[in-house]
C-alpha cells in the first residue's frame, strides 16, 4: 500500500513538472513569435503584443481569451464574462468556461445561473426537476411544493335571519377563516374560508318601528322644549340685569346734576316787610 502511494506521488509530481515546462516553452515561444512584446500595454495588460493583444495581466486582473473571427485575442479584465468562472493561481488568474448549458458558474462543477430551457437546482441545470420539487418559470429554478395553509376558525357569529337577531326561531350563524399560505402551481388547492350551519334562538319580539320612531320623536321635542325654556330663562335674567345697569346709571347721572346746581332757595334775599 506504501509503495503505491509513494508511485502515486512521483507520478503526479513529473505531471506537474511537465505541466510547468509546457507552459514555460509556450512563453518562449509567443516571444520569439513576437519579439515585439512591450511592457507599457494598456486595459490592464502586463505583457502585451500587436498580434495576440495581452500575454499576461497586471496582479488581481484575470486573463481571458476573446475570439475575434479565426483570432484569439487575450484580454485582461477585472471579474471573468457571463459564461466564465474565475481562477486565481501563484502566477496568473485566469477565467475558464462554465458547462455547454450553464450561464455563470462558481466553478465548473457549480452552476449559478442556467440558460434559457433548463432549471437550477444545487448548483446544476437540470431539464426536468426531480420528484418532490417543481419549476418555478420566473425564477427558473427547481423549488418545494407548498401546499395552501389556512388558519383556525373564527367563532360563531349571532344567529340571524334576514339580518335580524329578532322575530324568528331559527336562523344562520357563520364563521370564517383566512389564508396564510397560497399554495405552488402543483400544491394543495385550499378549503373553503366560510361556514354557516341553522341555529335556533329564543323568540323574542323587534321593537316596532313606529312605536320607537314616536319616541325618539317624543325625546326630541322634550330636549328642545328644555332647551327654549333654558333659552327665555336667559334671556329675561339678561334683561333684567341691563334694566337694573340702566336704572343704576340714572341714578348716579341725577346725583351728579344736584351736586352742580346752585341751591336756589340759599340765593334769595329775605324780604323787607316793615313797609
Amino acid at each position: 500500500m506504501q509503495l503505491r502511494l509513494i508511485s502515486c506521488f512521483f507520478i503526479t509530481l513529473n505531471f506537474m513538472e511537465y505541466i510547468g515546462s509546457q507552459h514555460a516553452s509556450r512563453v518562449r515561444r509567443q516571444g520569439r513569435m513576437h519579439p515585439n512584446v512591450s511592457q507599457g500595454c494598456q486595459g490592464g495588460c502586463a505583457t502585451c503584443s500587436d498580434y495576440n493583444g495581452c500575454l499576461s495581466c497586471k496582479p488581481r486582473l484575470f486573463f481571458v481569451l476573446e475570439r475575434i473571427g479565426m483570432k484569439q485575442i487575450g484580454v485582461c479584465l477585472s471579474s471573468c464574462p457571463s459564461g466564465y468562472y474565475g481562477t486565481r493561481y501563484p502566477d496568473i488568474n485566469k477565467c475558464a468556461k462554465c458547462k455547454a448549458d450553464c450561464d455563470t458558474c462558481f466553478t465548473r462543477n457549480f452552476c449559478t445561473k442556467c440558460k434559457s430551457g433548463f432549471y437550477l437546482y444545487s448548483g446544476k441545470c437540470l431539464e426536468k426537476c426531480p420528484d418532490g420539487l417543481e419549476a418555478n418559470n420566473h425564477t427558473m429554478e427547481c423549488t418545494s411544493i407548498m401546499h395552501c395553509e389556512a388558519s383556525e376558525w373564527s367563532p360563531w357569529s349571532p344567529c340571524t335571519k334576514k339580518g335580524k337577531t329578532c322575530g324568528f326561531k331559527r336562523g344562520n350563524e357563520v364563521r370564517v377563516r383566512e389564508i396564510v399560505q397560497h399554495p405552488s402551481a402543483r400544491g394543495n388547492p385550499c378549503p373553503a374560508t366560510s361556514e354557516s350551519r341553522k341555529c335556533i334562538v329564543q323568540r323574542k319580539r323587534c321593537q316596532k318601528e313606529g312605536k320607537g320612531k314616536k319616541n325618539r320623536e317624543e325625546k326630541r321635542k322634550k330636549s328642545n322644549k328644555d332647551e327654549s325654556k333654558e333659552t327665555r330663562q336667559e334671556s329675561k335674567g339678561r334683561a333684567a340685569r341691563r334694566q337694573n345697569r340702566e336704572q343704576r346709571e340714572n341714578n348716579n347721572k341725577t346725583q351728579l346734576k344736584k351736586r352742580k346746581a346752585p341751591n336756589k332757595e340759599e340765593n334769595l334775599a329775605p324780604i323787607d316787610t316793615a313797609h
